[in-house]
């Protein structure tokens, strides 16, 4: 899992990423591809 700054740029890496919110912090995640991860927050 990364940490990043701009999930902008990690979120168009691959198709399936998709941004959610939990608990005040901002996810990438990728359920074909799970080395796509990243947090931001």
């Amino acid at each position: 899992m990364k940490v990043v700054n701009s999930l902008k740029s990690m979120k168009t890496r691959h198709k399936a990423c998709r941004v959610i919110r939990r608990r005040g912090r901002v996810y990438v995640i990728n359920k074909l591809n799970p080395r796509f991860k990243a947090r931001q927050g």
